[in-house]
């Protein structure tokens, strides 16, 4: 098993995808590039430096595509996954009624399938991981870091269902917290307002909340979020406005939901 920290990333074709894998890359990670975006993954291959890096396409909601290109990445990293990057989404915008329901089932299966299918095709190879490096003074553990929203703190106007299926990743991050710290892999995710991404450019209906809130991030700062989620602050929700911090505790009552849950569970 190769001594480089490993990173699998979805998404990574483009905006917060894009920007992790150059930063991880830039800090000595060996990075894989997982997208639908084939020519996308290919320049931004030659960018980081294809020592560094390898790709594969992936539809993150086929279990067996996902699972395959774990395979494809276990191979080329020595049997070492360190961290799973949930990274893809897609949002479309406007009031329910009005976005077909194609487009809000196909939100759905990238947004919260792909998380799911991704923990399911992923944890073996980071059980593995966990399990060869334990004793070793840089033993850390693995980690899952799933991209969440700050529209998972109250369900948003506009974006409906992207809102929904950002709160159960959030559900769905805190209950494997709870049940993978038993193996050493922590599991986390990151809830940023609007961030300057073609996602949220290329939407042909803009949501009220855009206007109001603004556009004020860039994927370079979501990245450096996920760098601190992995290598130093330790918590569950990663938020990058202080209100929204105040709001998710407000919200969900998170301390004492998870002293309840943990308690619950004996975990």
């Amino acid at each position: 098993m190769t001594g480089t920290k490993t990173i699998f990333i979805t998404g990574a074709a483009s905006g917060i995808g894009r920007a992790t894998a150059k930063l991880f890359a830039e800090r000595g990670w060996f990075v894989g590039l997982y997208d639908l975006d084939e020519k996308g993954l290919a320049a931004l291959r030659i960018e980081t430096g294809t020592s560094k890096t390898c790709m594969g396409v992936l539809d993150v909601a086929s279990l067996d595509d996902f699972k395959r290109n774990v395979d494809d990445f276990a191979r080329t990293t020595g049997g070492r996954m360190d961290v799973l990057f949930n990274c893809a989404g897609i949002l479309r915008m406007g009031r329910f009624e009005h976005i077909p329901p194609e487009q809000a089932h196909q939100q759905i299966q990238v947004n919260l399938v792909g998380v799911v299918n991704g923990v399911y095709a992923s944890l073996p190879l980071l059980e593995k991981t966990v399990a060869a490096q334990s004793g070793r003074a840089n033993g850390a553990g693995a980690t899952i870091l799933n991209m969440s929203s700050a529209s998972a703190i109250y369900g948003t106007p506009e974006l409906a269902v992207y809102s929904a299926t950002k709160f159960a990743v959030r559900a769905l991050t805190e209950a494997l917290d709870l049940e993978l710290r038993r193996k050493d892999i922590r599991v986390a995710d990151i809830m940023p307002s609007y961030v300057a991404t073609p996602m949220v450019h290329n939407q042909k209906y803009r949501a009220k909340s855009l206007e109001t809130v603004g556009v004020n991030l860039k994927a370079e700062h979501i990245a450096e979020v996920a760098w601190r989620a992995v290598n130093g602050k330790k918590g569950v929700h990663h938020l990058l406005r202080p209100e929204l911090k105040l709001f998710v505790r407000l919200a969900g009552f998170e301390s004492l939901a998870r002293q309840t849950m943990r308690y619950l569970s004996k975990m």
